[in-house]
């Protein structure tokens, strides 16, 4: 993915423009103050997500971080290389790195996120 094409939650988790399925994953922001990333914990293949809620958490060198749903819908597709070698999400987290496929609930959860300028700025302040 082009993190210039994807939409932001303020909590670091992107989302990919998309009607039938979407990407979710972390920003590059999020891999980079998480460090070293050793654990991922997902939700299940048909399990449901809801935006602004707690969808998983990654688990760090420094931390223990809540992983943040950008979208609400249902998980088509979990990415198995987050399971087996999680440093992958902060390594590539626009790429190999993705986390989760989703079939999307509310058309109107992607337009209410950030764009990448905006999420920039939102970080850099």
């Amino acid at each position: 993915m082009d993190p210039e094409t994807v939409r932001f939650h303020p909590e670091h988790s992107w989302v990919s423009e998309g009607d039938d399925e979407v990407v979710v994953g972390i920003s590059q922001y999020a891999a980079d103050e998480l460090g070293d990333i050793l654990f991922v914990e997902l939700p299940s293949v048909g399990d449901t997500i809801e935006a602004g809620l707690a969808m998983g958490s990654v688990e760090s060198a420094k931390t223990i971080a809540d992983l943040i749903a950008p979208v609400s819908g249902e998980v088509t597709e979990v990415n198995e290389a987050a399971y087996d070698t999680p440093e992958v999400v902060g390594e590539d987290p626009y790429g190999e790195g993705w986390l989760l496929k989703v079939r999307p609930m509310e058309a109107g959860d992607f337009d209410a996120l950030l764009d990448h300028e905006d999420y920039q700025a939102s970080v850099e302040s």
